[in-house]
């Protein structure tokens, strides 16, 4: 009997050893692809004298980049901190900093360094970073920039077509998805941080009327609501589902109310059957990782890995099909910030996964 408890004890720690040695290579080689990507953004996109980026290589629309590559970068500089990369997000913030307006009504961003035009979804993904910065940190500077970013985010909420923000302030045409399901985002974190009930309050204020007005039956959100004739723009994109997704799963933490989780679920199963077609996501990568970030929420409530399978199969077809030879990533011929960021988030979070299988 003696012999037989030795010879399990000694079968399991090998297994535990063959599934560690295996998960502790799959995060060596995230790390690598994290490294060669940031490299690439420092050589290809950094203005280093100006402390700005370009948008793309080769011809550019603007001497540098638009605000809405640096709120994917932003993003991206965060995850990169969370698995030891020092300092990452230094650049990115004061690259920010250069599009910071006190314009009125509210201090916000603006979508290029000159005066130019403000989007409500910019704002919120600099918020959701620096919230999800601030988390990881508790430095209260992440907080602050956030919480000013939310005071100007409540001038484009309006009680046209039941409520919703606007998607930008100075064409107020649309109500988006990308500019609600995010709020919702930046509210629950913001509740997260300071238990403040005026925060949940806003989130779900703006996560019933998404629902209500940009959901499909299946779970998957529309684009955007016309303000002149109430049409709906159906075409779906990843990155709308995905904050969605997120929201309620971040709901269901909160409240322990079984119906968000249930939500969740509902959403991340239909979600890969409505864009994961023919073994790939679409296009656009940055679209894709906020769609992501969804399930690797829902993962840390259900603990099921099957789930992410598709993404990290994404993942490894995007590196071994879609890079060229100075390992920039992209289908497109000019390489574009937007693109490097996303996939540098991407296998950043990866990277943070603690997979033995599938």
């Amino acid at each position: 009997m003696r012999y037989i408890f030795k010879l399990l004890f000694l079968t399991f720690t090998a297994l535990f050893y063959v599934a560690s040695s295996y998960a502790q290579h799959k995060t060596e080689k995230y790390l690598t692809r994290v490294d060669i990507i940031e490299n690439n953004i420092n050589r290809y996109f950094l203005v280093k004298d100006k402390g700005l980026y370009l948008e793309n290589i080769g011809k550019h629309e603007k001497p540098y980049s638009y605000l809405w590559p640096l709120c994917a970068l932003i993003q991206a500089a965060n995850e990169s901190e969370a698995i030891g990369r020092k300092q990452a997000m230094k650049p990115v913030i004061s690259a920010i900093d250069q599009y910071y307006t006190t314009a009125s009504p509210s201090p916000s961003y603006q979508s290029y360094i000159n005066k130019s035009s403000r989007f409500y979804d910019d704002n919120q993904w600099i918020a959701i970073a620096y919230l999800d910065a601030y988390n990881r940190t508790k430095d209260s500077i992440y907080l602050t920039k956030a919480k000013e970013i939310y005071q100007w985010l409540l001038t484009g909420y309006d009680e046209k077509l039941g409520g919703g923000l606007y998607w930008k302030e100075d064409e107020k045409t649309s109500k988006n998805t990308c500019s609600n399901g995010p709020n919702v985002l930046v509210s629950l974190h913001l509740y997260k941080a300071t238990k403040q009930k005026k925060y949940l309050d806003t989130a779900l204020l703006v996560y019933n009327w998404t629902n209500k007005m940009l959901r499909s039956p299946e779970g998957i959100f529309y684009d955007a609501i016309s303000i002149k004739n109430s049409k709906i723009d159906s075409a779906t994109y990843t990155y709308n589902t995905g904050t969605m997704l997120q929201a309620n799963v971040i709901l269901y933490q909160i409240t322990k109310d079984k119906k968000y989780l249930d939500e969740a679920k509902f959403i991340a199963t239909n979600a890969q059957k409505h864009f994961y077609s023919n073994n790939k996501l679409g296009d656009h990568y940055w679209f894709n990782v906020v769609l992501m970030r969804g399930y690797l929420e829902l993962f840390e409530v259900e603990k099921d890995p099957r789930r992410l399978s598709f993404l990290i199969n994404e993942g490894e077809r995007i590196w071994a099909e879609e890079r060229d030879d100075k390992d920039l990533l992209g289908k497109q011929k000019n390489k574009s910030l937007i693109m490097q960021a996303a996939m540098l988030e991407y296998y950043a979070r990866l990277a943070q996964l603690k997979l033995t299988k599938l």
